[in-house]
C-alpha cells in the first residue's frame, strides 16, 4: 500500500516520525534512490524538501492507513 506526501518542514518530518512510531505496523518512506524507516528522524530529515511515498504492507487496513498518511502531510 503506498500513498505520496510531500515533506516542507523540520517540523513535519517530526510528526511523521512520531506517527510512524505510534502506528500498530511498519511504515517505510521511499523515493527514487532510498527506502527509510519512517520511524527514523534522521533519515525523514534528509527527506525534507522531497517528495516521498509511505509505504506499508498490503495487509494492513486501508481506512486505517490513509488517516496515518493524512495525518502525515
Amino acid at each position: 500500500m503506498t500513498k505520496v506526501i510531500d515533506i516542507k518542514t523540520k517540523d513535519q518530518a517530526m510528526k511523521i516520525s512520531e506517527l510512524a512510531s505510534e502506528a500498530p505496523y511498519e511504515v517505510w518512506l521511499s523515493t527514487d534512490t532510498v527506502m527509510l524507516d519512517a520511524r527514523s528522524l534522521l533519515g525523514i530529515l534528509s527527506l525534507v524538501g522531497k517528495r516521498a511515498s509511505v509505504v506499508a504492507e498490503d495487509n494492513v487496513n486501508p481506512h486505517s492507513f490513509s488517516k496515518l498518511v493524512n495525518k502525515m502531510a
